[in-house]
Parts: C-alpha cells; sequence; structure tokens
C-alpha cells in the first residue's frame, strides 16, 4: 500500500475524531483503533525479504578493483552465484507470508528509527517515506494473530501516526488535566498483599524502599509538574525495586519497565550505544505519557493501573464483555483480569498503606539513598566511563549510576551529554582532550590450522610463544596430543589501534566557532537549523535541549556551517543474496538502516534485487 499527499491529510485530519472517540463515557470505539503497550517478549528478527517496490539500479560510486579504497566484495553465500544472479536478472520472493508476524514487526520498527535520522538532518520527504515503509509493513501483519503481536501492532501504528504529526507541526513550534488521587481502599484482595509484603518480600521492599532515595524526588517533582497523583512515585516498586538495570522476562526493561515498541510510542531511543529505558528521567517523561494517555481513556486511577501492566487493549476487551459498568465498582472487573495483573492493582494500595502508615504494619523504614545530583557535559568522542572516573577522581560504579543508559559504559561515537558528579564539570573539560578516543583492541590471537607433523613447541617457536601459553588460551589438557584440522588461538603481542584525530568537544559555555541567535515568533528548531546550515540534533546539544520547545527571546548558540553527518568509513562490496533487503543487510555488517540507505543513495521506497552490488561497512 502507498501513501500519498491526500492520504497523509486524512490521517492527520481524523486523528481528532478518533482521540475523541476514545474518551467519550459509552467506550464504543473498536479496540484495534486504540494503540496499547505492555510486556511482551521482543525478538531479534531473522532473515526476510522486504516486499519490494521498484527496481532501483546499484548505486553510483561502488567502489572498483584499483580505485582507492577498495576492497574484496564481502559475500557469505556458499558456491557460486546462479545465472539468473549473474545475470541480475533472478527476483527477490516477493511473498510477504515468508516473513512472520514478528519480522514485521521488527521491521517496521526499524523503518522508524530510520525515519528519525532523515528527519534529524532535515530530509523531509524520506522521513516521511520511511514511515509510509513502516506502516505498509505492519499492514501486512495477521490479523489472527496472537494478541501479544496484535498489542504490538497497534503500538507501532500510533508511533506512526504520532510521529506524521511531529515531523508537520515541529516546524511551526512557537499544554495539564485535573486527575483525582488514587483511592487508597482496603479489602480482601489488599489485605493479601499486605502479608505478602510483610512476609516473603519484606527484604525486597525495603532493599527497594532504601534505593527509592536516589530517583524518587525527581520523579515526585515531575508528577506535580503534570499535575498527576505524587502517589505514582511509588509505582517503580513493584514494577523494578527501583532498579534502573531491572530486566522482566518480557523484554521490559528500567525503572518503569517499558518494552521496546512501547518506549518508541512514548519516545524512548534504543541502538548500540544507548537504551532510553533505563535513563531515570526519560523513562519517567515516558511513563507520565502514558498514564495520563490511560487515565483520558479510563477515567479512574485503579484500571489505570491494571492497563499500564497489561495493556489497555486487554482490559478494554475485558471490560465490553462485562454486563456491569465497571466504572462503579473497579472490583467488579477484578476478578476478570489476569492473575498477575489483578494482583498487580492491590499490591501497589498496599505499598501506599506501608509508606503512610508503616508502624502500624510493622515496618520500621530505613533512611532512603541520598537522591542523585549531577550536571551535564557534552562530548562528541567515544571514551569509556572506567576512563572517566579515574581522571575526575570518581569511583567507576558512581559513573555507571549516573549513566545507566549507556548499555555497554562506552559514550556514542556522535555528540552526547554525559552526566558527571556535581562541581566535575570544569574538571572534565579540562581534561577532555587528553583522554584517548576508545578503540575496540586488535584481537591478542592468530588462528593456526594443525597440520600433519605439527608438534605444540614447534608452533610455539614459529609465533614466538611458550607451549604453556597456547595450552592456556586453547583449554589444552596435554601437549603431546593434537589433531590434524585442529585450529589454534595462538597468543601474540597484540596492538591496539592508534587513537584518531581529536574531535571538536562543545563546552557548556562555547566560544570558538558559534554564534549567538535570539528566538523569534514563528521560529522552530528545525527553521533555525535549516536557515544556518546545521541540524536540530546539533543545536540541542549544543544548548544542552531536551526538548524541541523555544521560547521567543530565548538565546541559542549555532554551530557554524553544516557539521559533518557522519565521519568516513571503511567499505567493502557486497553482493546481493537471494532474500536480501536493506535491513537485512544492514543488521548482517552491524550498521543502522539510515546509514546504508545514505551510503547507497537509496531511500526507503528502493528495492534490490540478487547479483547488485552495494556498499557495506569492511570489519
Amino acid at each position: 500500500m502507498k501513501w500519498n499527499g491526500s492520504m497523509r491529510l486524512l490521517l492527520l485530519l481524523c486523528l481528532p475524531l478518533l482521540a475523541s472517540c476514545v474518551t467519550s463515557p459509552e467506550g464504543t470505539i473498536a479496540q484495534k483503533d486504540k494503540p496499547a503497550g505492555y510486556d511482551q517478549e521482543v525478538r531479534e528478527p531473522s532473515s526476510a525479504a522486504l516486499p519490494p517496490s521498484a527496481p532501483v539500479e546499484p548505486s553510483a560510486g561502488v567502489p572498483k578493483e584499483g580505485d582507492p579504497g577498495y576492497k574484496p566484495i564481502v559475500s557469505e553465500e556458499k558456491g557460486e552465484p546462479t545465472p539468473e544472479e549473474k545475470a541480475g536478472t533472478a527476483t527477490v520472493p516477493t511473498d510477504a507470508s515468508r516473513m512472520t508476524n514478528q519480522q514485521l514487526l521488527d521491521s517496521a520498527l526499524d523503518f522508524i528509527e530510520a525515519s528519525n535520522d532523515f528527519w534529524d538532518r532535515g530530509d523531509l520527504d524520506n522521513a516521511l517515506d520511511a514511515l509510509d515503509k513502516a506502516y505498509s509493513l505492519i499492514l501486512k501483519v495477521n490479523k489472527e494473530g496472537d494478541p501479544e503481536v496484535l498489542q504490538q501492532k497497534e503500538d507501532l501504528r500510533f508511533t506512526i501516526s504520532k510521529r506524521i504529526l511531529e515531523v508537520y507541526t515541529s516546524r511551526f513550534t512557537v499544554a495539564n488535566g485535573d486527575h483525582k488521587a488514587i483511592p487508597l481502599e482496603m479489602n480482601v484482595h489488599v489485605q493479601k498483599a499486605l502479608n505478602l509484603l510483610k512476609g516473603r518480600e519484606k527484604k525486597f521492599f525495603l532493599r527497594s524502599y532504601i534505593r527509592s532515595g536516589r530517583y524518587r524526588p525527581a520523579i515526585v517533582e515531575a508528577l506535580k509538574k503534570e499535575g498527576l497523583p505524587e502517589a505514582l512515585s511509588w509505582l517503580p516498586l513493584i514494577e523494578s525495586g527501583f532498579n534502573v538495570r531491572a530486566l522482566s522476562r518480557a523484554r521490559a526493561l528500567g525503572l518503569w519497565q517499558f518494552i521496546a515498541s512501547t518506549g518508541y510510542r512514548f519516545g524512548l531511543k534504543r541502538d548500540l550505544w544507548i537504551d532510553e529505558r533505563m535513563d531515570p528521567e526519560k523513562s519517567t517523561q515516558a511513563a507520565i505519557g502514558y498514564l495520563k494517555e490511560l487515565h483520558k481513556i479510563f477515567g479512574d486511577w485503579t484500571t489505570v493501573l491494571a492497563a499500564y501492566n497489561c495493556g489497555e487493549r486487554r482490559v478494554l476487551n475485558r471490560i465490553r464483555k462485562q454486563k456491569i459498568n465497571y466504572l462503579d465498582n473497579f472490583w467488579d472487573l477484578y476478578t476478570r483480569l489476569p492473575r498477575e495483573t489483578a494482583f498487580y492493582v492491590p499490591k501497589f494500595l498496599a505499598v501506599l498503606h506501608i509508606i503512610n502508615d508503616p508502624q502500624a504494619h510493622g515496618f520500621d523504614l530505613p533512611t532512603p539513598d541520598v537522591p542523585l545530583v549531577w550536571e551535564g557535559v557534552t562530548i562528541t568522542k567515544q571514551v569509556q566511563l572506567k576512563t572517566i572516573a579515574k581522571r575526575l577522581n570518581v569511583s567507576y560504579g558512581e559513573m555507571k549510576g549516573l549513566n545507566p543508559e549507556l548499555r555497554r559504559y562506552l559514550t556514542p561515537k556522535e555528540s552526547y551529554i554525559l552526566k558527571v558528579p556535581k562541581g566535575k564539570a570544569e574538571v572534565l573539560l579540562a581534561q577532555l582532550g587528553n583522554i584517548p578516543v576508545y578503540h575496540a583492541p586488535v584481537p591478542t590471537y592468530v588462528v593456526h590450522r594443525v597440520r600433519s607433523g605439527d608438534t605444540l613447541s614447534g608452533i610455539a617457536k614459529k609465533y614466538r610463544t611458550s607451549v604453556r601459553a597456547i595450552m592456556d588460551r586453547n583449554n589444552l589438557r596435554r601437549s603431546s596430543y593434537l589433531k590434524v584440522g585442529w585450529k589454534l588461538k595462538i597468543p601474540t603481542r597484540g596492538a591496539v589501534a592508534s587513537a584518531a584525530k581529536k574531535p571538536r568537544v562543545y563546552a557548556a559555555k562555547p566560544k570558538a566557532g558559534v554564534m549567538e541567535y535570539v528566538v523569534r515568533q514563528g521560529d522552530s528548531l528545525w527553521k533555525i537549523a535549516n536557515r544556518f546550515g546545521t541540524t536540530t540534533k546539533a543545536i540541542k546539544s549544543l544548548n544542552n535541549l531536551r526538548s524541541t520547545r523555544l521560547q521567543v527571546g530565548q538565546v541559542l548558540s549555532i554551530p557554524r556551517g553544516r557539521p559533518s553527518s557522519s565521519k568516513t568509513i571503511q567499505t567493502a562490496g557486497y553482493r546481493v543474496r537471494r532474500g536480501d533487503s536493506p535491513y537485512i543487510i544492514a543488521r548482517k555488517h552491524k550498521m543502522q538502516l539510515a546509514q546504508f540507505l545514505k551510503l547507497n543513495n537509496l531511500t526507503p521506497r528502493s528495492t534490490i534485487y540478487p547479483g547488485q552490488i552495494m556498499k557495506v561497512k569492511s570489519k
């Protein structure tokens, strides 16, 4: 299915009507038109072809033999290509049924990511095309699939429509309701939860209460700002125990336990280096957005809590099957919900009972941890947290605690705001130029295939190492036994790649290479970035902006000239195999989809065919 401008406009015009239907007291809207999010496993995609649209010629500029930077073609296909592939006449299978529902959803999610990248570079057309492609993929999801897959589909459908609105409206950037307090009820269900927290889970409760001190003050402040009940600040206690790295069996992550699709739905970014579901501030803002949306649907907080745990779709289905008005009493709905979800609500109420009167329930609450206090430093090179901790004379654990969203305890290669302890920002800025760029170490071994007549002593002599070192590296028990064909890892004196040229570092108050601009009425980040030949991402990073909202009279620092959107990378040729797609090739070579498309002058609508040569990042 192809979208044109009229169809997009129709979607934008229909969204307010859909929103009003969702909040109607009769609750008669079809649930398939309302997205949801709840814990479920998110699987990695397997190889499958994306449905083609129109043939695209091999991208121009592919290095040929003899050209500078040429590297041999990378091909993981065994055997010779078929005659059809050599002639370039073979076709990629177009049957979408060959892709599983989960593969279609994962592919759509990747195109949403690519859309964000295109939009950040100011490429409006390709940003919308990527969203169109994502929507066309989720339309192919089998309607008879299991409820969890359909839940993801609704999440992505909502995300796509939301992003389309953002793309159109963010150019013209030039918004809190009244909510009743959560009723603190006591009944047999809540009493059962209290007995659990006072017994088997008491240690967990106390440990979680201590950890809450690090994050809860900031959560309370954010809830008050949005007009939500302060009691919701205790929700992470039963979600994650206030553990920012908590991971459930359903792959839900962070304080607020978001799965990937729901995280994307509320603006949480995830890539090779960071996962914002683990960032306390960003995930709190996402949780607030989700809770506010649920409250507009259900109108009472007990039902909202149930929907937050298992998804509004499931709760709405249960409500629809009832013959009574569930809004009169949540506990009428209680017995119809899944057991885990049903107990989620009384457990949360039990936590509130303990917090409000600990002594009455036999608790002597310990002193919570002190709140995290930090300041940000914007850096544009990849460094290890361990190295920075040493330079700042702080513990490695403290740096990890301040930056939990870093998946590998490395800063990303692009611009990133690193959190450091209060008072350490100036120290880091003064030393950042001397901190080396991180490079993955070169493997400290070579592989030797054992041949007839080889001995460990002979191999050790050949590679200038010792027999013991070879035995330890390969877990060999006897030095006298080798088998022809074995592949031995031989320790060598490996080296680490030399440090690259130092990139520019933007301080909190940059002086050189920037200009100041005063925001005027009608301005937006997108307009300002295009006016001065830069990107919205560069302006946000330079000014430590967390959103695209601007105020008239606000002074912005603008980098002079358009920064390079990507560093020069070594490329190699790759011959497209039967069943390949841009998504599959990018994942196979550890590239972002947007990076692969840009490198090969492709668009989200492009189709590739077996036998074509594509540029990929060399290993």
